[in-house]
């Protein structure tokens, strides 16, 4: 009697189902949030009209008068961040650090008149922004959502090949059968979403892994590369311009993330000493100087000037634009007003200009409404996907235990799914690590408890 020949088909469900276990709740939870981030420049005047909008006048007041307003309403607080009116009926904004709390000021440009603050933390948009970067937990959420980014992938891959026809018909392959009843339209659902939807989901996957604190801090150190002598003539100091973006906001592009911050030149002599960087910034360059220069620089409106905060600091003015082109970071001595750095898209190399492409493709920007209706669908098939997994797994399972497809273990080695998984686990590191573990755990103890049931 003859062997029956064994399929590589049950190894790669069961893969696919601890990928889904682990990635599903996550991927629901990053498509709502990345719904409600993606839909920031239409919500937030909604939710903080009050805030956000004012009646158009024809002088506006200037930076420095607002300032001064602003020092004059909170005493006692530090303004880190001014973020000029982007349109005629918008207010101007200010961030400051008042009683162990960030506050986002928001101040007529025309008379002067504080608005309302809110917390620059607490606000809906930075707390969709936190959970979706590190599930508001720090550098542990930022490596669960890496994992679950790279564990995605895995997904996808070894759902294609589980979605692979074999000779079926289109029905429940390229179209769900919705005269289906029960598990079989679920399994429709979840099947076809994830095939149309997997090349869009494989680039979300990777635009957002650029922003993730391991893989995409060691993408940046290997790719994001500048001319060292765009630095030459400027003294710089041991931050880089990372130190600017939160969880909770953006203020430069990742293109200069890991680039080093300059230092104003009249303490370029105290460079390593503590005089230099505890003592409080006096800069000799007023605000408005700053927001002129920005202005005769044809930098993009939506800039924010980032103000120091010591002696050696330096103004950064900085735009993360919707079109990458219009990026621009510049560094502004705060004692001579010297444009000590200005780095713009044409100083990006190839790969930092795909990756910030993909980064506003991702973030639903860069074909303004069109872009966020396709990131939209995106986000509503991550939804259906996930959700339709966890159905059909709720329906299937036993009474007990986790319902794991059973292992077989006179499966052959399949050279060009290990090739796959081993170079998954190269290409990202706590991905391959994670497999590890799962790997031993499967086969060491898992497998041993079949072998004895």
């Amino acid at each position: 009697m003859s062997k029956p020949s064994i399929s590589f088909y049950n190894l790669a469900w069961r893969w696919h189902f601890y990928a889904g276990l682990f990635v599903a709740p996550v991927m629901i939870l990053l498509a709502i949030t990345g719904i409600i981030y993606l839909f920031k420049p239409q919500l937030d005047p909604l939710l903080y009209r009050d805030l956000m909008v004012v009646e158009a006048g024809h002088h506006t007041q200037s930076a420095d008068a607002l300032l001064q307003q602003v020092h004059t309403a909170y005493p006692n607080g530090q303004v880190s961040q001014y973020l000029p009116a982007v349109a005629a009926d918008r207010s101007a904004q200010f961030v400051v650090k008042d009683a162990g709390r960030e506050l986002n000021v928001f101040i007529n440009p025309y008379d002067g008149t504080l608005l309302g603050e809110q917390d620059a933390k607490r606000n809906l948009q930075a707390v969709a922004r936190a959970l979706h970067g590190e599930l508001m937990i720090g550098t542990v959420g930022d490596r669960l959502v890496e994992l679950a980014a790279g564990w995605g992938i895995v997904l996808v891959v070894s759902g294609l090949y589980l979605w692979w026809p074999r000779g079926k018909s289109s029905a429940g392959v390229l179209w769900p059968r919705l005269n289906a009843r029960g598990r079989l339209l679920w399994r429709d659902l979840h099947a076809v979403t994830g095939f149309w939807g997997s090349a869009l989901l494989l680039l979300m996957l990777l635009s957002g892994m650029t922003w993730t604190g391991f893989w995409g801090a060691k993408y940046a150190d290997v790719w994001n590369t500048f001319p060292a002598a765009m630095w030459n003539d400027v003294p710089h100091s041991d931050q880089q311009a990372r130190e600017l973006n939160s969880a909770t906001r953006q203020t430069v592009p990742w293109a200069v993330e890991n680039t080093p911050m300059p230092q104003s030149g009249a303490h370029a002599e105290h460079a390593g000493h503590a005089i230099a960087s505890t003592a409080p910034a006096a800069p000799q360059v007023s605000l408005q100087q700053v927001q002129d220069l920005a202005v005769s620089r044809s930098v993009e409106p939506g800039y924010s000037i980032t103000l120091p905060s010591t002696a050696d600091g330096v103004y950064t003015i900085a735009v993360f634009a919707d079109d990458p082109r219009n990026d621009a970071t510049l560094h502004v001595d705060q004692y001579t007003g010297k444009v000590l750095v200005d780095v713009r898209w044409q100083d990006y190399n190839g790969v930092a200009r795909a990756t910030e492409l993909g980064v506003m493709l991702h973030e639903g920007k860069m074909f303004g409404t069109l872009n966020q209706l396709i990131v939209l669908v995106i986000c509503l098939m991550i939804l259906l996907g996930s959700i339709s997994g966890l159905v059909m797994w709720w329906k299937r399972r036993p009474e007990s235990g986790l319902g794991v497809p059973p292992l077989r273990h006179d499966l052959p080695k399949w050279k060009a799914a290990i090739v796959i998984m081993i170079a998954l686990g190269v290409a990202f590191p706590l991905v391959g690590v994670s497999l590890l573990a799962v790997w031993t755990l499967d086969w060491g103890l898992l497998s041993r408890k079949l072998k004895t049931a």
